[in-house]
């Protein structure tokens, strides 16, 4: 099914059974499946204005669908976490990579909810994986999936018949948001390890030769 039939079939279906289909539509694609959920979120601000569906619904059932889907992706990482942390439990790798997230991951589910969409998956294994507490998983999720209905929502509002232009525009930017903060992190994490490495060989250098 091509890109086009699957919006065609999201938007069709979303017209006819309201806010339901818009919930299982967010359910599905925070676990996965390819369905563009800020597409669904602008057109549906769209319908609003148009009188199609009613904005409680759309909210509520909106906001449900999203932290239910990213609820069980989180599920999903807490289930292969165990299986990691059998096999990798003593790596310091690991146990870095797990601090690191329990020490800024609030920011990282946040940002991923509204902002940083193609990577909100990933960011909910790795949450999961990384025995980040739930309940403030769940925290920075209701505000950033809140902030993300609220947000594009009332962009598609605003906008009304123009909601796919506004669509596109935020894909693309989002797209080049991502790759711009994958390329940092790539330049911070070659920069940690060189460090690493250079701490490594001074203390190797002073260390008493028996």
């Amino acid at each position: 099914m091509t890109d086009i039939n699957v919006t065609d079939f999201l938007l069709t279906a979303i017209i006819n059974y309201g806010a339901l289909a818009f919930g299982v539509a967010l359910v599905l694609g925070a676990l996965g499946v390819p369905v563009p959920g800020t597409l669904a979120v602008i057109a549906v601000g769209g319908f609003v204005r148009q009188g199609v569906i009613d904005w409680p619904s759309a909210a509520t059932f909106g906001l449900t669908g999203a932290v239910l889907g990213d609820s069980l992706s989180y599920g999903l990482g807490r289930f292969a976490g165990d299986w990691v942390e059998r096999r990798l439990g003593q790596s310091s790798v690991w146990q870095n990579a797990q601090t690191t997230f329990n020490r800024r991951g609030g920011a990282a589910i946040y940002l991923t909810r509204w902002l940083l969409t193609p990577i909100a998956l990933p960011i909910n294994l790795i949450a999961g994986g990384s025995r980040y507490p739930f309940w403030r998983f769940l925290i920075y999720d209701l505000s950033g999936e809140a902030t993300w209905i609220v947000l594009f929502g009332g962009l598609g509002y605003a906008f009304g018949s123009q909601w796919e232009l506004i669509n596109q525009f935020i894909s693309d930017f989002s797209g080049l948001l991502v790759g711009i903060v994958i390329f940092a992190g790539g330049i911070y994490g070659l920069f940690r390890y060189r460090r690493h490495k250079a701490a490594s060989a001074r203390r190797e250098a002073v260390a008493p030769r028996g």
